[in-house]
């Protein structure tokens, strides 16, 4: 009978893929095969701290013994409720990260007390940020900070980040590469904000809003006036009326649409005016709605027939996290 041992590297390799980094290297204990096979760079390409609040030494360890050059992506956090004891994030390991991980491109932090981390520190090479639920200063991510940080950053999400505002937002407008944004329940966030700030990020090509207190009329209002060169839009439909979805008429290169449920107004559009609006979309490829209570139902069948040439998506209810490995 062939027994774990008797598997090729490359199956091995996939199965430790899915252990927590604490198991990985406790099986490295068990033979010079598995201790070689833990120390594959491949393996270490994705590494996910969340499950854990490590003291210091064992995060630098972990940097230097198996991380460094390997690394391309890292979740880490839990650091923000811990108690007063926890381990903090700091300065100086944001910046051993940039340094002796120059492959590192996403960086995915959750519940962090980042009032004390300048985004200076923050490794250059990133092209994904993403804050879940996290502190910041106020001066964190405004337009006066230097305008070299962060070059190549494509993508930011800033998910249940209380103190994000509408300074903050401007301050995006200095990330000249940046094409995604993702703004969920930052409710300091105002309609005039986003449309000014909207003005100045023209160039993206992915934004979703999901909730805030943002009025979706406001919001897809602010889209029109301003990204007409978008390919994704995701909102909730707080708000949003028959009269805001004509705002997206005629967006050139819009390939992707998704409402986001559960909150259901009078003013909410038919299925009928979703698809007449959606038929003057020249590009719009896919059409998602989820949690309407639509699924299975004669709203269902109205989209599907009516934009035979989209994929349409139409969900129970909306994921639940914001978290994508992207």
């Amino acid at each position: 009978m062939a027994t774990l041992f008797d598997l090729p590297d490359l199956v091995l390799l996939e199965i430790f893929s899915y252990l927590p980094v604490r198991d990985r290297i406790r099986i490295s204990r068990v033979c010079h095969r598995w201790k070689k096979l833990v120390d594959d760079r491949w393996l270490w390409r994705h590494v996910d701290l969340t499950l854990y609040t490590m003291r210091p030494k064992v995060m630098w360890h972990l940097l230097r013994r198996y991380m460094a050059s390997r690394l391309h992506s890292l979740r880490m956090g839990g650091y923000l409720f811990s108690g007063s004891q926890a381990p903090q994030l700091s300065p100086a390991l944001m910046r051993a990260l940039g340094q002796k991980c120059p492959n590192l491109k996403r960086l995915c932090l959750h519940v962090a007390d980042l009032s004390m981390v300048p985004i200076t520190s923050l490794p250059s090479t990133l092209r994904t940020l993403e804050l879940h639920s996290c502190e910041i200063s106020m001066i964190w991510l405004q337009k006066e900070q230097d305008p070299t940080v962060l070059p190549l950053l494509e993508c930011i999400v800033l998910d249940r980040v209380p103190a994000f505002r509408d300074e903050h937002l401007q301050g995006l407008t200095r990330f000249r590469a940046l094409r995604s944004l993702v703004l969920g329940g930052t409710y300091r966030v105002t309609e005039t904000g986003l449309d000014a700030s909207l003005q100045e990020l023209s160039y993206l090509q992915r934004l979703e809003v999901l909730g805030c207190t943002l009025s979706a009329d406001s919001t897809l209002l602010a889209i029109s006036r301003h990204l007409r060169d978008v390919r994704k839009i995701r909102l909730t439909v707080g708000g949003l009326s028959a009269q805001g979805l004509v705002f997206l008429e005629g967006m050139p290169a819009l390939e992707s649409l998704c409402f986001q449920g559960p909150l259901i107004t009078p003013e909410m559009p038919t299925p009928a005016q979703i698809v007449s609006s959606c038929l003057t979309m020249p590009k719009l490829r896919v059409l998602e709605v989820q949690g309407l209570g639509w699924e299975g139902q004669e709203a269902e069948k109205v989209l599907c027939k009516g934009l035979p040439h989209c994929m349409v998506i139409v969900r129970a209810c909306p994921k639940e996290s914001m978290d994508w490995w992207m």
